[in-house]
């Protein structure tokens, strides 16, 4: 499978002290992530890692990252289509394929497999935007419509109807 916005950085390039690589996606990388996404746009993205070699641990690569992002979603209040900012700070790990840990504590730092001599910036930067999405969009100001309900509507009322008692209890 093809990442829809791949920027491999080979490891060889990553020293002791670190590595600083900003990456961003071009109009048709955002056009295919909004797709990804399942969202109306995504109209920039910007990811800016910082890379430090794990002391002790061969492979292990820490990224600190800072992602900037503009996208269109839809406000699940009013249905309509808006323009939004998003920004995260994160903290994930690269790690050689079969050395990721099986521990599944929710609270323990995100870990990315990779396999061969590079890892892919592009598609961790597309992970972290899905998951600083809203998952409940909503325009600033939007509210939900008051609705009085329909007494002949209500549940008790249907219940009455089928009693035969016509409302009366």
């Amino acid at each position: 499978m093809t990442a829809e916005f791949s920027h491999d950085v080979p490891l060889v390039k990553i020293r002791s002290d670190g590595l600083r690589v900003v990456v961003t996606a071009t109009a048709a990388e955002c056009a295919v992530l909004a797709e990804r996404m399942g969202i109306p746009a995504v109209h920039t993205l910007m990811c800016a890692f910082t890379l430090i070699p794990a002391e002790n641990d061969p492979g292990r690569i820490q990224a600190t990252g800072v992602l900037n992002a503009r996208v269109t979603r839809e406000c699940v209040v009013s249905a309509e289509d808006f323009e939004m900012p998003v920004q995260d700070r994160f903290v994930v790990f690269f790690v050689p394929e079969a050395k990721e840990s099986e521990d599944l504590d929710p609270d323990k730092e995100d870990e990315i497999s990779y396999r061969g001599d590079a890892i892919d910036l592009g598609e961790a930067a597309a992970e972290q935007l899905a998951l600083a999405l809203d998952p409940y969009p909503r325009i600033e100001g939007a509210t939900m419509a008051e609705t009085e309900p329909d007494a002949d509507q209500s549940p008790f009322a249907a219940l009455a109807k089928l009693r035969g008692t016509g409302g009366s209890a």
